[in-house]
């Protein structure tokens, strides 16, 4: 009767381990099953492009019709390179399969040191499910994949607790990878400095304990890296710029989770957060000071700027892996990691066979190959948003008047764009200053300008679907 309750009780660990190795790859799925959102992808895959056939970044404004020629910030050009080579080879189906494997390789990485650690794979597995949860709703193709990569390799790094020296031997050039992929590596900085903080407290307390090395000299790398790209120091001022014209212009990312425009977005991390600080205040013994700090000051820069959201759900891995399960003796089997891996390969290959990419219906991809049909070059007006796409197809026929480079633009002109949008300047004013070829407009958004075109006896329009209207120069 023993044995069979022993026999029992073995054979249900051996299935929730089972189903817990087979999460990373239902992870992957749900991943590759969203549609493409982001609106900015479109003009980074463009500039990428250029990086690949000049060898080394563009440094002049390519597309901005008011800018051209004009000094270009390097910002994240080595992960726009990356993902124009991977839809260069393969496609979007190839490109939305490597940034999905960035996107969570993150996560992974980290979930993957805590097993390494002794963490349950049941703890890792939960681990994972919760963080992904608090971090979907930001999950597209863009270049901020390789930056969830980067901190989740560091996280791990620190995790596996090696020595010193091959921590940062390691841990370096991770650093300035990361913020030339991304430009976020100051994210690093303080998490690497917050992790370091309990070890040297309690150096002061007892000098007979270690000091937090790799850590210390890690964050100071990470201080060094943010000017290791081709902007060098000016990061800082178009780092500053992108911040401020992004908050003035109400960009939902920017701004903090209590703004009504956050409130879905706001939904799993309180219940994320509610989860994780019931197991944190149940299992107190098991935590780590130096990853708790960390992903306390993620959460509180996540509720002052929603942007931070992922890296405090990575953040949260290591952390829920520890309290929500007692350490225990690793998986040796040769099988282990098989049991992890080969679902995720067979994810990775056979869902873009029978799920191509899809496109959200808000990216204006049917209109703009509409117009391409019209042969015309020069400037193409568009409500900003629809600046990537404008980008992406008709360059170098065509220039923009505005994108989503919020820091491309001085703060008198997104006022005049205002402006535009409110009905304050007319369609005769828009046309003196860009003598614009083309006009794709949300008619919604972008109302009054539409209105003005529709009533207007020199432009015609040739397409009108889903709010979305492109109007020509009309035929003599």
């Amino acid at each position: 009767m023993i044995k069979h309750s022993h026999n029992e009780a073995g054979g249900r660990a051996r299935g929730r381990n089972m189903l817990a190795a087979l999460v990373p790859a239902g992870l992957l799925l749900v991943l590759l099953g969203r549609s493409v959102w982001d609106v900015d992808i479109f003009w980074q895959l463009k500039l990428g492009e250029m990086i690949l056939d000049r060898g080394g970044p563009v440094l002049r404004e390519p597309f901005a019709a008011l800018h051209i020629g004009e000094p270009m910030p390097a910002v994240a050009w080595a992960g726009q390179a990356t993902m124009a080579l991977a839809r260069r080879l393969g496609g979007w189906d190839l490109l939305r399969v490597a940034d999905a494997l960035c996107w969570l390789g993150g996560f992974w990485a980290v979930g993957w040191a805590c097993s390494r650690r002794g963490a349950p794979i049941t703890a890792v597995a939960l681990a994972l499910i919760l963080a992904f949860v608090a971090a979907l709703p930001t999950a597209s193709i863009r270049p901020q994949s390789f930056a969830c990569l980067c901190f989740g390799l560091l996280l791990a790094l620190r995790r596996l607790e090696r020595r010193p020296a091959i921590t940062i031997a390691l841990g370096a050039p991770l650093l300035v990878l990361w913020q030339n992929l991304h430009p976020s590596v100051s994210v690093a900085a303080i998490a690497l400095g917050l992790s370091a903080l309990p070890g040297w407290a309690g150096w002061l307390r007892d000098r007979s304990r270690p000091v937090p090395v790799a850590e210390s000299i890690l964050a100071f790398v990470a201080l060094a890296a943010m000017f290791a790209t081709p902007d060098g120091f000016s990061i800082l001022h178009t780092s500053a710029l992108n911040a401020e014209a992004s908050i003035a212009i109400g960009a939902s990312e920017w701004l903090p989770l209590w703004i009504p425009g956050n409130h879905l977005n706001a939904i799993p991390v309180l219940v994320v957060a509610l989860v994780a600080g019931r197991l944190i205040l149940a299992h107190r013994s098991r935590i780590d000071p130096g990853e708790l700090a960390v992903a306390l000051a993620l959460l509180l820069l996540t509720m002052t700027a929603y942007r931070f959201v992922l890296f405090w759900a990575v953040a949260m891995v290591p952390v829920i892996a520890r309290v929500a399960g007692e350490p225990q003796a690793r998986d040796k089997s040769p099988w282990a990691a098989g049991r992890v891996i080969l679902p995720i390969l067979l994810v990775a290959v056979l869902v873009p066979l029978v799920l191509p990419t899809r496109f959200a219906g808000t990216l204006p991809l049917d209109a703009v190959s509409r117009l391409r049909e019209e042969g015309v070059r020069g400037t193409v007006y568009g409500d900003f948003p629809f600046g990537g796409v404008i980008i992406d197809t008709g360059y170098p026929g065509w220039q923009v008047a505005y994108d989503g480079r919020y820091y491309r633009y001085s703060r008198k002109e997104w006022r005049y764009n205002g402006g535009i949008e409110n009905g304050i300047v007319p369609l005769v004013d828009v046309v003196r200053k860009w003598d614009p070829a083309a006009f794709v407009l949300d008619e919604r958004h972008n109302a009054p300008l539409a209105s003005e075109l529709a009533r207007s006896p020199h432009w015609q329009r040739i397409w009108s679907r889903a709010g979305v209207v492109v109007y020509v120069p009309r035929r003599r």
